[in-house]
Parts: C-alpha cells; sequence; structure tokens
C-alpha cells in the first residue's frame, strides 16, 4: 500500500511557520516556511536597524532572519495585520514587530509590508519574500513593559492595525513615541 501523500500547506501555515522560526529563534522551522533555493529582499526606510538587501536560499535566510537577529533581540512578537487566502499564489500585507535589545534592555516598535510568493502548485512554501521596514523605532529601557503589556494584549499572529492603534494609543506614555508606527497603521490605502 503507497504511503500517503501529504498535502502542501497553505500559505496560512507558511506564514504561521515563518513567525515560530524568527520569533521563538528556531532555524530549523524555516523548513516548513520556504523553498531551499527561497530568495529574501529587504527594503530598509529605517537607520534604526540593519539586513543585507537580498539573500539566497533558506539556509542563508535563517542565518539573517533567525541566528543573527536572535543574537541581538529577545521578547520578540511579530504581527500580521492581514490573513492570506487559502490558495494564494501570491500575499501582501502590513506587519507590527515589537522586541527588545539583549544588551539595552531598549525595546523596538517597527512596522511595514510582507509581499510573499508562494512555490504554488508545487511545494506551498514560500519561494521569496520582501520585506519592507518603513520604521523602527528604538524607545528608551524605561518603555519596555509598557511595550511587552501592549503587545501582548493583541492577538497572535493576526491582528489587525485597527486594534494595534487602538492598544498603542490606550497607552499615554507609549503613544507619542510611537507617531511614525501609529501614522503607518493608520494611512489611507493610497498612501502605501
Amino acid at each position: 500500500m503507497p504511503a500517503p501523500s501529504l498535502a502542501a500547506p497553505t500559505p496560512r501555515a507558511v506564514l504561521r511557520a515563518y513567525f515560530h522560526a524568527k520569533d521563538e529563534n528556531r532555524p530549523q522551522v524555516l523548513r516548513q516556511a520556504f523553498t531551499p533555493d527561497a530568495t529574501l529582499e529587504i527594503v530598509n526606510r529605517s537607520a534604526s536597524i540593519a539586513f543585507p538587501a537580498r539573500t539566497a536560499g533558506r539556509e542563508a535566510i535563517a542565518d539573517v532572519l533567525v541566528r543573527a537577529f536572535g543574537r541581538s533581540y529577545e521578547n520578540v512578537r511579530t504581527f500580521y495585520l492581514d490573513a492570506p487566502p487559502p490558495q494564494a499564489r501570491r500575499f501582501s500585507c502590513d506587519w507590527l514587530v515589537a522586541m527588545s535589545d539583549k544588551d539595552s534592555r531598549s525595546p523596538r516598535v517597527g512596522c511595514g509590508r510582507y509581499d510573499w510568493t508562494f512555490d504554488t502548485p508545487g511545494t506551498g512554501l514560500a519561494s521569496g519574500l520582501v520585506i519592507t521596514i518603513e520604521a523602527m523605532l528604538v524607545l528608551e529601557p524605561a518603555r519596555l513593559d509598557a511595550t511587552l503589556e501592549t503587545i501582548d494584549g493583541l492577538d497572535y499572529p493576526w491582528t489587525s492595525s485597527e486594534a494595534v492603534a487602538t492598544a498603542l494609543r490606550a497607552r499615554d506614555r507609549l503613544a507619542p513615541a510611537l507617531g511614525p508606527v501609529l501614522a503607518w497603521l493608520t494611512r489611507t490605502p493610497d498612501a502605501g
């Protein structure tokens, strides 16, 4: 009797595996997210964080987005601000991230856009990802607890820009420092 064939993962499963790998510092989980020859492009509009502009291959992506990232940051929570349809070949959505610097304990809050390409109908895994970093704000260490408490109150990993904006605005002492992130989250669709 032949072994049952495994169905290709859905885009939602691929996106969830990516966060399991990146946010939880588990590089081996990227096998459930990217094809071996996947490409990563990063469009960085922030001077507060650095990444190579182009990376080729799943292992190299793991080095950049998981291993090196995990050496510098902890308490990482990244959120998709939209969910992909089940049979998507391409999917774009905004994202939000909050984390803390391991050395300084400074919280960082950033936002931008993901543009995914899936190897459909092949493996179903992502064959390409473009990450646009619109803003990455570095706050003073005294704001770490408020930042993490606010972020931990959101649905993970899928939430909405409205839920994030509401949560951030509810923190009177945090919201003013996050002006560029709030502006990105509440922009009109034509703006970005």
